[in-house]
């Protein structure tokens, strides 16, 4: 497996701002797990990159990929995947439904996404190969059109497959459902891709070169558990293009206390859906976290009525939050021990928790400590199973 984590928790927006950051930030993670072991002195970092549509446009400019070619040799490392979801600015504005555009439906969905994987065919390793993850088609509040979507992914599948087959390379797409995104949990997935795969003239190409990111975070939000999701997905014949390792909070409505602990997370910057469990294990949706809290504050919801409620707060993996809130690390432990059971089901791991610069009270560490404290994390998870 190639473990790595993704730069999406360091603001950049430019080519120049993200290569600054894999120069401060990425080589300063490197350096704290060399120092512990962790990273073996005699083989190259893994870099989990993530580029804005403006960065990976300035970099297929000139001469800036050979010259980042050139930064990767200079320091042993390597990019083997992309998280090219996010197209657009991520940190220090509002983010939330603006994630999701554009949607694939659009072209210029198409044509970022053709543009990361240029990158990727040229700086991949061929051992490892190259993925890059993306948004599940669009957002349920779009009422998106689901021709265009199916038929831009086909067409990537193809493009995919003639870099891959040019370039000697294993690429691939993953789509990464999300709460309320046009599909986002396991039954939703396995609709989407058989819906997919009947449209495809070449089934096996749309195997191959398109699968799933599958974020744990996601997932628990959603309530499927890690084990029989995976079994769902592998069994229908969907790749695990990557896996991304991250962790929610999770708290009881029925407390008031952490009614009123929940509410310290409610910052402007990022979606943070909601969805709540009932004890007859019925589900129900909310938006973003204050649309969940007004609901409470108008008396249109009772919390009382649900037994747990699961919050997309990406909460770092070796960390909890104080009670009464916890998280789902839970589902991140099970997801792990499901891949060490099946070690050749995917190859790419990463671990994601971009939420560091809005992570309140002693959650927030140095981000170097922390992303360093999360590798620690998952690899003693990785000796345990």
């Amino acid at each position: 497996m190639t473990l790595g984590y993704c730069t999406n928790i360091h603001p950049a927006e430019t080519w120049a701002e993200t290569l600054h950051a894999l120069d401060t930030h990425v080589m300063a993670v490197r350096d704290r797990l060399l120092q512990s072991g962790e990273q073996p002195a005699d083989q190259p970092y893994p870099i989990g990159l993530r580029l804005s549509a403006i960065a990976a446009k300035e970099l297929l400019d000139g001469d800036n990929l050979a010259k980042f070619r050139d930064w990767l040799a200079e320091n042993n490392s390597y990019v083997f995947t992309i998280n090219g979801f996010p197209y657009g600015s991520f940190h220090g504005t509002r983010v939330k439904e603006k994630v999701f555009l554009p949607d694939w439906a659009s072209q210029e969905r198409v044509d970022y996404t053709k543009n990361l994987f240029s990158i990727l065919a040229a700086i991949a390793p061929k051992g490892v190969g190259g993925s890059v993850s993306t948004l599940p088609g669009s957002h349920k509040t779009f009422h998106a059109d689901e021709a265009p979507i199916l038929e831009n992914l086909i067409s990537m599948a193809y493009f995919i497959e003639d870099l891959s087959q040019q370039h000697q390379l294993d690429l691939h797409l993953g789509l990464e459902p999300e709460p309320l995104g046009h599909f986002e949990n396991t039954a939703e997935t396995l609709a989407f891709f058989e819906r997919l795969n009947q449209r495809a003239k070449s089934p096996t190409i749309i195997g191959n070169r398109i699968g799933l990111n599958f974020d744990s975070c996601h997932f628990a939000i959603e309530f499927d558990d890690a084990a029989p999701s995976l079994d769902a997905i592998s069994q229908a014949g969907i790749r695990l293009s990557k896996i991304h390792l991250s962790n929610a909070l999770s708290f009881n409505p029925a407390d008031p206390t952490a009614i009123e602990a929940i509410g310290k997370y409610d910052e402007p910057t990022y979606f943070h859906q909601v969805i709540a469990r009932r004890p007859d294990d019925s589900l129900e949706r909310f938006l973003d976290l204050p649309v969940f809290l007004a609901a409470v504050v108008e008396g249109k919801v009772t919390p009382s009525d649900f037994a747990e409620a699961r919050v997309h707060f990406h909460i770092p993996l070796d960390a909890q939050p104080e009670p009464p809130l916890t998280s789902t690390h839970s589902h991140v432990e099970q997801t792990l021990a499901w891949c060490k059971r099946h070690p050749t089901a995917c190859q790419h791991f990463e671990i994601e928790t971009y939420t560091w610069g809005v992570l309140p009270g002693k959650l927030q560490r140095p981000v170097e400590e922390q992303i360093a404290a999360e590798y620690h994390w998952v690899l003693g998870q990785l000796k345990n199973h």
